[in-house]
């Protein structure tokens, strides 16, 4: 049995490693500034792939990126673990695209690719922290979708079972291919690069699609296509403020109560 995969993925500023100049004067992002990684949640959803395709080895798995042609490394990366193919949206038409627009261009890519099994991608990304665009891209190709998931328990050529997370605890759920499942940090850490592929992918080219590629109405990408606007972006610092030392006594217990209560913080 043979599956087609495909994993959504983001390059993402490190926020990890955010310094005094992350900000520009205006108030945006000066991404320049950054380094970039491949968004965490998007690597367990390439896991969760990479997993199926080692018990399915005939699966293949292809890495659908957008965003400006160095994140052709992320690309890259994913073929470094096992990942089949990939390929980055990256077009001047496609530059400020809210996650309708964002949606939008990921949908028409994989209409593309014809017939899909499956679509994994994270669950939000780390520099947006929306959890909209996989969603948005199940509604536009009018699949099923599984939300939070956090590890796969099953799959066969007609149907997935995915165990989800959610706030009061955990539930199991089935749904009939095709289907786009979106993936939490609580699912399985990524594999590591394999070095003889990691080689050979230094010298690999990766493919750019423009908006051209995808067969795209161009009123419907980039800020054309996109009713969010970001009014201001603001760095904010947490500082240190004082602390309190609690005894570990009922005493001590009960007076923090009352303070939190009496602050409605509680």
């Amino acid at each position: 049995m043979a599956l087609k995969i495909v994993v959504l993925a983001k390059q993402v500023p490190d926020t990890h490693n955010v310094g005094a100049d992350a900000m520009n004067a205006d108030g945006t992002v000066n991404r320049a500034a950054l380094p970039t990684v491949f968004n965490p949640e998007d690597l367990k959803a390439l896991e969760m792939a990479l997993c199926i395709k080692d018990s399915l080895p005939d699966t293949s798995i292809t890495v659908v990126t957008m965003g400006p042609p160095r994140a052709a490394e992320i690309i890259k990366d994913a073929r470094s673990r096992g990942a089949d193919d990939g390929f980055v949206l990256s077009d001047a038409r496609f530059a400020g695209a809210d996650t309708l627009a964002t949606s939008y261009a990921l949908s028409q890519a994989i209409r593309q690719l014809g017939h899909v099994d499956l679509i994994l991608g994270g669950r939000q990304a780390i520099d947006g922290d929306t959890a909209q665009v996989g969603p948005q891209v199940a509604e536009k190709l009018e699949i099923p979708q599984i939300t939070y998931a956090e590890q796969l328990i099953d799959i066969n050529e007609k149907e997935i079972t995915i165990r989800r997370r959610l706030e009061r605890g955990a539930e199991e759920v089935k749904a009939t291919l095709p289907v786009l499942v979106t993936v939490t940090s609580a699912a399985a850490d990524c594999r590591y690069p394999n070095a003889h592929r990691l080689i050979r992918q230094a010298k690999d080219e990766v493919r750019l699609i423009t908006a051209d590629g995808i067969d795209a109405d161009m009123d419907r990408l980039g800020l054309k296509g996109s009713p969010t606007k970001v009014k201001k972006i603001e760095n904010v610092v947490l500082a240190h403020k004082e602390s309190v030392v609690l005894q570990p006594t009922e005493a001590a217990l009960n007076e923090l109560s009352a303070t939190l209560i009496k602050e409605h913080i509680l």
